[in-house]
């Protein structure tokens, strides 16, 4: 099965672009596309000087105009959103088909003094839930926020459900690049999962400091390999996943030992 990831900067109110990306990937056959976060919506530090109604307008408009290309080109989309509903605001992902839009409330949000979400949005402080998943041909998909990544217990539950491919939309920036490719490596390997790592581009200007957004989205084989990556320019990657791959790597017995101690 064939994944792309469209790596973009934010694309304001347009889809024009996107549209034509979509179309070149059902073109080559993909099945899934991925996209960055805060591609569809301004970085959450402009979103704080938007009006809720500019916001609520614009996630709208992008969720009309991705059903319409989910249905033209036979595709899955995965793109997170900022949805707002009775005047709060939500971090989202949502995966849109060409019969169905399912969405995934962020649960765990990134609460540094520099870089606050979670006091930003409205998503819900609690016990953690499952995060998306969904079956489409021979594989289990899983879908995971970027700083969710960090948590053991969403990795859990991929072991338990014998997720295939997890999917991870993510928005990194500063020195981080390294970190990054180790910590999805280790987490591909450890859990026998392909990882779609989906990074945006672009640059947010914070009183003089940029904050460049600088892509390396990549595709991870469950041994834990990069297989395919991409740079800090607009690009597509298409990257292929396969059974046989899972089955090898699941020879390492990482999942078999936990379920024997399971009570």
């Amino acid at each position: 099965m064939k994944i792309a990831v469209i790596q973009l900067s934010s694309i304001g109110i347009s889809t024009d672009k996107l549209s034509a990306y979509m179309r070149t990937c059902s073109n080559k056959g993909v099945s899934i596309v991925v996209l960055g976060e805060y591609l569809l919506n301004r970085f959450f530090k402009e979103l704080k000087k938007t009006p809720l109604s500019m916001i609520k307008e614009q996630s709208d408009h992008h969720i009309q105009a991705l059903k319409e290309m989910a249905k033209t080109y036979d595709l899955n989309i995965i793109a997170p959103l900022i949805l707002v509903k009775s005047n709060k605001i939500y971090k989202t992902i949502t995966r849109i088909t060409p019969t169905r839009v399912q969405t995934y409330h962020q649960q765990i949000l990134i609460n540094y003094k520099h870089w606050n979400e979670e006091q930003f949005f409205d998503n819900a402080i609690e016990t953690l839930k499952e995060p998306m998943q969904f079956k489409l041909g021979k594989f289990k998909f899983a879908v995971l926020a970027g700083f969710e990544v960090h948590f053991d217990p969403f990795w859990q539950i991929f072991d338990e459900k014998n997720v295939d491919v997890v999917l991870i939309p993510t928005l990194s920036t500063f020195s981080s690049h390294e970190r990054w490719r180790n910590l999805l490596s280790m987490r591909a390997f450890t859990h026998s999962t392909y990882i779609i790592r989906a990074n945006r581009i672009g640059e947010y200007d914070d009183n003089g400091v940029a904050w460049e957004f600088y892509g390396d989205s990549l595709a991870i084989s469950p041994e834990g390999e990069v297989l395919e990556y991409l740079g800090n320019y607009e690009e597509v990657l298409i990257t292929s996943v396969e059974k046989d791959a899972l089955k090898e790597a699941k020879s390492w017995g990482f999942r078999d030992a936990l379920k024997k101690r399971e009570k």
